[in-house]
């Protein structure tokens, strides 16, 4: 135990647990004796956090937050896995966050600046990056890959193994059974692509000639005119320097175990 580190007498840190500097442990928690807690962070009251779990600096979690138990994965038989989570994140009321299992990659990651809003869930094996918000109960299943600066909004399911794309935008209560593209903003249930998350380009940063490009190469992907394959290639050609339209194009080409998410105007072909 380092010191500056207050524990509240009604919690219970298990022989074996690494608390860092200048962690704040409030009343009735409880944490494991395999789990790494980064310096400063805040454990407010009534937080559950077991298993191979590490957890960045700058930690903020808040009542009734399930960090680290076993994975909702009924062929899970108590294997070695881990959670690793970044620095600076925001974990609220009720969030679970659950390790991997050996039937994916025995591990879920989390990057750094992270919020996660109450009753939020995040299954094993997901991959989920830097900057990326689950507003509340957001549910994402196993295997899910969510890519920086992702917003996903209250209520929305995610399918297992679906990949949300960079700065992408779920809208709320959206069920999200595609790959959501980088950019890209999606809508209803089934959700469906509803154009490009402009608003969270601009907030990141992004100059007025990258979003022009971005919504150019979009309309030119899913216009009806050529089939998509078609489109890529006309895409490719037009952008063949452009950064941000060129990972665009690899999100799409690089495939995963779901199909894209379309316009409702365009079919996949």
């Amino acid at each position: 135990m380092e010191q500056g580190t207050r524990i509240h007498p009604t919690s219970v840190v298990e022989d074996g647990a690494q608390i860092a500097d200048g962690c704040e442990i409030g009343p009735f928690c409880h944490i494991g004796p395999r789990v790494v807690l980064g310096a400063g962070s805040t454990l407010r009251s009534h937080v559950s956090i077991a298993g191979n779990t590490r957890i960045g600096a700058g930690a903020r979690i808040y009542p009734f937050a399930s960090i680290g138990h076993d994975p909702q994965h009924l062929k899970y038989k108590g294997e070695d896995t881990r959670l690793v989570i970044g620095e600076n994140c925001l974990i609220r009321e009720h969030v679970t966050l659950n390790p991997g299992t050996v039937q994916g990659h025995s591990e879920t990651t989390v990057g750094d600046n992270c919020a996660f809003f109450t009753g939020s869930h995040v299954a094993h094996d997901c991959v989920v990056g830097s900057n990326v918000t689950l507003i509340n109960h957001v549910m994402l299943a196993g295997h899910c890959v969510v890519g920086d600066f992702a917003t996903i909004a209250g209520g929305s399911g995610i399918h297992q193994f679906t990949r949300i794309g960079h700065h992408a935008y779920v809208g709320g209560l959206a069920a999200v059974e595609g790959d959501v593209i980088p950019f890209g903003m999606v809508l209803g249930n089934r959700a469906y692509l509803s154009g490009l998350n402009v608003i969270g380009m601009k907030r990141a940063g992004f100059g007025r000639e990258a979003i022009r490009n971005v919504r150019k190469a979009y309309r030119m992907l899913f216009s009806d005119d050529l089939t998509f394959r078609e489109n890529l290639e006309e895409v490719e050609a037009e952008y063949p320097e452009d950064p941000l339209v060129q990972d665009l194009l690899g999100f799409i080409r690089s495939g995963g175990d779901r199909a894209l998410c379309f316009p409702r105007s365009t079919r996949p072909v």
